[in-house]
C-alpha cells in the first residue's frame, strides 16, 4: 500500500549554498501523488515534481527546475529520508530556493517523519524494477544498476584528504536499514572548497554545525565524526534521495565509484531511455517487507536524531 504523513511537519533553518533562511512543511497527499516541492513565495505558488527529468546538473548538490527556471534546490537529504521512511506521497511547501540544511544529514527529516506517523492510503504500490543492468561512466566516476528482489548500495570513494582516505561499503535498505546506519551521516567537504565557495558567494549558510569539514588529515569539525566512515555512509544516503527521483521505490542494486548527483541522475536518464531495462511492478507483501522504511521505528534511530 502507498503511505503518506498523518499531518504536516515544519523544518526550519537555512540552505547550505544560498545561505538563506528557509521554512519548509512536509504535509500528507494522497495516493497517486508522489512527492512535489511547491515554492510558496513566489506568485501562483509554482509546484514542481520531485522527478528525474526535473532535474538540473549542479556541481554539490541536487536542483530540481520548472520549464521557465523555476527551481529548488538541496533536496537530496530530504528525499532521502521519505525514501528511507517509506513515503511515497508528499506535498512539501518552501519559501525559498533551497531546502534547509540543518546538520547536513537527513536525522532531523526521519525523526519528524516518525514523530509524527504514517498513514497507509487505499491504492496498491508500484515500484521499479531493474530487469537488466544498466551503467553510466563519466570520467574517473561510474554508477550501475543490476536486477535484484529488493534495493541495496554499494559505494567506494577514494579522497587524498587522509580524514577520508579509501572507503567502500555495501548496505542492503531493507527492514529500516536507512535509519539506522545512514540517516544520521553529514555531507562533508574540504576547508580549502569552504574557501573557494565563499569567494564565489556559495555556502554562505554553511558552518561547522551542517557540515564534516576535514583539512588533510584533521577533522575540523568540533566533536569529530560521528562514524568512522560517515563520508562514504553520506554518499550512500545521498544516492538514495538521487534514486528516489526515479518517481517510485526501485527494485534494484546500486552500485557507485566516485559518483555524485549529476553521475545517479545520468545513470536514471540512461535506465528510463531502455524500455527493455525496466518494468513497473505492483507490489505485493513479499515484496512491500523488503523496501526501505519498513519496520523502522524511533527506537531504531541513532541519538541525533
Amino acid at each position: 500500500m502507498q503511505t503518506t504523513l498523518r499531518s504536516d511537519v515544519q523544518f526550519d533553518g537555512t540552505g547550505l549554498h544560498l545561505g538563506e533562511a528557509a521554512r519548509l512543511v512536509v504535509q500528507p497527499a494522497p495516493a497517486d501523488h508522489g512527492i512535489v516541492f511547491r515554492r510558496v513565495d513566489l506568485p501562483g505558488r509554482p509546484c514542481i515534481p520531485a522527478l528525474w527529468d526535473r532535474v538540473i546538473v549542479a556541481p554539490l548538490n541536487t536542483r530540481i527546475e520548472t520549464a521557465d527556471g523555476i527551481s529548488v534546490s538541496t533536496i537530496e537529504h530530504l528525499m532521502a529520508a521519505l525514501a528511507g521512511c517509506g513515503i511515497h506521497n508528499a506535498l512539501i511547501d518552501v519559501d525559498g530556493p533551497e531546502v534547509p540544511i540543518l546538520d547536513g544529514s537527513s536525522a532531523a527529516f526521519v525523526s519528524g517523519f516518525l514523530q509524527t506517523g504514517l498513514r497507509r492510503l487505499d491504492a496498491p504500490l508500484r515500484v521499479i524494477e531493474v530487469k537488466k543492468p544498466v551503467t553510466v561512466e563519466v570520467g574517473t566516476a561510474t554508477a550501475r544498476l543490476d536486477p535484484a528482489d529488493g534495493l541495496s548500495i554499494s559505494f567506494e570513494i577514494a579522497f587524498e584528504d587522509a580524514a577520508i582516505g579509501h572507503q567502500r561499503k555495501t548496505l542492503s535498505l531493507a527492514n529500516g536499514a536507512f535509519g539506522r546506519e545512514l540517516c544520521d551521516c553529514r555531507t562533508f567537504c574540504r576547508a580549502s572548497d569552504v574557501a573557494a565557495m565563499r569567494e564565489k558567494g556559495l555556502a554562505l549558510g554553511g558552518t561547522y554545525d551542517n557540515a564534516v569539514v576535514v583539512d588533510g588529515d584533521t577533522i575540523l569539525t568540533p566533536g569529530g565524526l560521528r562514524r568512522a566512515d560517515e563520508a562514504v555512509r553520506h554518499k550512500m544516503l545521498d544516492a538514495l534521495g538521487d534514486l528516489y527521483t526515479a518517481g517510485a521505490p526501485i527494485l534494484g542494486a546500486y552500485s557507485g565509484l566516485r559518483a555524485g548527483h549529476a553521475v545517479t541522475n545520468a545513470l536514471l536518464r540512461a535506465l528510463f531511455a531502455r524500455p527493455d531495462a525496466w518494468a513497473w511492478k505492483t507490489c505485493d507483501p513479499a515484496t512491500a517487507a523488503r523496501l526501505p522504511g519498513v519496520g523502522l521505528t524511533l527506537a531504531d534511530l541513532p541519538a541525533v536524531a
